[in-house]
């Protein structure tokens, strides 16, 4: 793992993962550059083992930009190692993600600083719009109010993209980095909604801002995408689910929660999503010892 030398420590660190997407990465870069901030700030940026030019794309993107910038380089596959590699190198006190194909609003830092002017709000998440209308409408988060979320509750899935979210650096202390049996790279995309749910059971209180914009730019415009999607997201779903019943500090959240859900499904005939989730669930409980 390697960085670029950082001089004075920023307030925020944006953390950005990639790999393989040297093509599409510019995008995403100049939407970065185009922020304003009120407050200081770096941009972290994970090759997460790219075998294509994003090296290069990265290389020339650190040397223009209007921010200071640190790339980080992680050989181990996934996501979540990946966000982890970010988290060791960021030295902002609030640490934000947003994805190689999204484009954060030019205020999107300022309303991230704004957000944590509370005190009492240890992790948020934002708005998430599609960049494309021709894109189909999922993997978005379009709600225009604000939700409190108060320590020691249940994190519904979907509410907090993993798209759009900051943190603390005290959480990260406090309950570790992103389980890393979940998220892209596995079976299993829930290292999001995974890592809020623990900061909540650890006693930190947070809140969902639709002030903190990013655009998704996901490019999936078939019937065929759509399922996969899905699919990809129940999967997640289920190992969530079990990870929070298997857990003594968690179990009494989710019971109910959880049943619900099985209920709905039985009761609604969606079979699919049922058999997605307890697929997701049974991988989640093979692999949960591998390191």
């Amino acid at each position: 793992m390697h960085a670029t030398q950082c001089l004075t420590a920023p307030q925020i660190s944006l953390v950005v993962c990639t790999r393989n997407r040297a093509s599409a990465l510019p995008a995403c870069l100049a939407a970065l550059n185009r922020m304003e901030s009120e407050v200081a700030y770096e941009i972290v940026i994970v090759d997460n083992g790219s075998t294509d030019h994003t090296a290069d794309v990265i290389a020339e993107f650190a040397s223009a930009a209007q921010a200071r910038v640190v790339v980080v380089h992680e050989g181990k596959k996934g996501v979540s190692h990946a966000k982890n590699a970010g988290i060791q190198m960021a030295q902002g006190e609030i640490i934000a993600f947003t994805d190689d194909d999204c484009y954060p609003a030019p205020d999107y830092l300022n309303a991230i600083a704004e957000c944590f002017s509370d005190q009492s709000i240890a992790y948020m998440g934002g708005k998430v719009l599609l960049f494309d209308p021709s894109d189909l409408p999922i993997t978005i988060q379009p709600l225009n109010h604000e939700v409190a979320l108060p320590a020691g509750c249940y994190l519904s899935p979907g509410l907090i993209h993993g798209a759009n979210f900051a943190f603390r650096r005290r959480v990260f202390d406090l309950v570790g980095g992103f389980d890393t049996k979940l998220g892209p790279g596995t079976p299993l995309v829930s290292e999001d909604i995974d890592m809020l749910q623990r900061a909540s059971i650890a006693g930190f209180s947070g809140a969902y801002t639709p002030f903190a914009v990013v655009f998704h730019h996901h490019r999936r415009r078939t019937k065929q995408d759509e399922k996969d999607v899905l699919r990809s997201y129940a999967l997640g779903r289920g190992a969530y689910f079990l990870k929070g019943l298997s857990r003594r500090e968690s179990r009494r959240i989710f019971f109910w929660p959880v049943l619900k859900r099985v209920g709905g499904h039985i009761a609604y005939l969606r079979f699919t999503e049922f058999f997605h989730e307890l697929q997701g669930a049974l991988i989640y409980w093979r692999n949960r010892h591998q390191p």
